[in-house]
């Protein structure tokens, strides 16, 4: 990485040149990705970027640069670029792009990816085509993903601050697609920690694909999704990038200092039920979202948001902190040195409650049980959500039965929260990739299976 004296120059030409607050963000990152499609390996590439952002803040300006060109020059000219815009004031944020001139703590992980042949690599991918194409002839198309990544950054800004941190992710993926009466059907099934290599010692491949597999094959008999406001039961670890998408967003600072969340002004106020405690943690194990600094620079942090139903707090960045006078949450994130740091979540889940997760679902009379959420969306505004159902079922007379076909759960984020009932003691998460203003970071999801006593589904057959 970067010497210190380097460091030191840059930051200190920054601020002699107006800046009043200066930071340089460095990363490096290697990434090696594979997938397979029906039975032929489609890609399989690796990739290394590099490079360094400059964040420049002067008032309510920021100014920001950043370059490929690590060389003390280079990083001199994207200071001055951004302590340029800086001191162009009007607020906001001004960017330059510049082209390169002429052309921490203790690593969490066992096995660097890096170091593992792409063969082997390559035979995962063939392994899991195997099992999932053994689970049922209606199996009809697998296509199977590997990625990982190791990303180094170090940062240090005027304030004094050093850090650096080490993360490696690795991740693999299967989807089935089925045929059969009821047309094509898919199922899909996703193992991803911030681990190395190590992560085929503790996730069978064949279990992997034969989950998907059976997703799949199980929708081929699914019945219409009922319509109307019904109980749902969540099953542990699937409905967490609900509580994510719908509640979480809304609890970030930047939505809260722009008034565009529905949680603007209510710390204090109970907003969920009293069974709801939502938390966002960076230092979860070796969860999805798990790191040891966020991306300026500052440790990760567990951070109650709502505890026993009671609005405590929202996610700070940084920039957003010292507006308002207190401690950044560590919360401050990036898609790469090419990006500025925004408040983003990073595992974020409902602690678990003291219920039988068998004994909900027999205390519900009718219902659907969801196994597994997919793709949502929701307006910070308002808490209104749509989420799709890749895997649920009906609940008859206290009992889980058919598989229903995919449909939307469709709500509002504080409402749901309020209509929480059941919280069992089966605590699981689940890994995801957070997007927001064009940027994607890994996140984590969790919750217990729950019970809301009411949401809108839209199915096709009558409640």
């Amino acid at each position: 990485m970067i010497h210190n004296d380097v460091l030191e120059r840059v930051l200190g030409g920054a601020l002699r040149t107006g800046g009043e607050f200066a930071e340089v963000f460095v990363e490096d990152r290697r990434s090696t990705s594979a997938s397979l499609d029906d039975g032929r390996v489609e890609e399989l590439g690796s990739g290394r970027d590099r490079g360094a952002g400059i964040r420049v803040v002067v008032g309510d300006t920021t100014g920001f640069a950043h370059t490929a060109d690590l060389t003390e020059r280079g990083l001199t000219e994207a200071a001055a670029a951004a302590s340029a815009a800086a001191r162009g004031g009007g607020g906001g944020v001004r960017t330059v792009a510049l082209a390169p001139a002429g052309s921490a703590p203790a690593p969490s992980f066992r096995i660097p990816p890096e170091d593992v042949a792409k063969a082997r690599k390559v035979e995962l991918l063939q392994r899991a085509d195997e099992a999932a194409r053994g689970a049922g002839s209606a199996i009809k198309q697998v296509t199977v993903g590997y990625g990982d990544s190791r990303r180094r950054i170090q940062v240090a800004n005027s304030d004094g601050l050093l850090a650096e941190d080490d993360q490696v992710r690795t991740r693999f993926s299967v989807h089935c697609v089925a045929t059969g009466d009821t047309g094509m059907q898919t199922g899909y099934e996703t193992a991803a920690f911030t681990v190395g290599f190590e992560l085929f010692d503790r996730v069978q491949i064949e279990d992997v694909a034969l989950t998907a597999a059976r997703r799949a094959l199980a929708k081929l008999s699914a019945r219409p999704a009922p319509s109307g406001v019904v109980p749902v039961v969540l099953k542990g670890g699937s409905g967490g990038i609900l509580f994510h998408e719908a509640c979480g967003h809304g609890l970030e600072a930047d939505h809260i200092i722009k008034d565009s969340s529905v949680y603007c002004g209510r710390v204090g106020d109970r907003v969920a039920s009293p069974l709801v405690t939502l938390v966002d943690d960076g230092t979860v194990g070796d969860q999805w979202g798990t790191f040891a600094v966020d991306d300026e620079g500052h440790p990760a942090r567990r951070n109650v948001l709502i505890e026993d139903g009671v609005l405590t707090d929202y996610m700070w960045d940084w920039l957003r902190a010292r507006k308002e006078g207190r401690d950044t949450s560590g919360n401050g994130r990036r898609q790469s040195y090419q990006h500025l740091p925004m408040v983003r979540m990073t595992n974020t889940y409902l602690l678990a409650g003291r219920d039988d997760p068998e004994e909900i679902v027999r205390q519900t009379p009718q219902g659907i049980y969801v196994a597994q959420l997919g793709g949502g969306q929701v307006n910070t505004a308002t808490g209104d959500f749509v989420f799709g159902m890749t895997e649920a079922y009906l609940i008859e007379n206290g009992e889980i039965t058919d598989p229903i076909r995919d449909a939307n759960l469709i709500g509002n984020g504080p409402d749901v929260l309020g209509r929480i009932d059941a919280l069992a003691d089966d605590f699981a998460m689940t890994p995801g990739t957070c997007g927001k203003d064009g940027q994607a970071v890994p996140v984590g999801c969790g919750q217990p299976t729950l019970r809301v006593t009411g949401v809108t589904v839209g199915g096709t057959a009558g409640a």
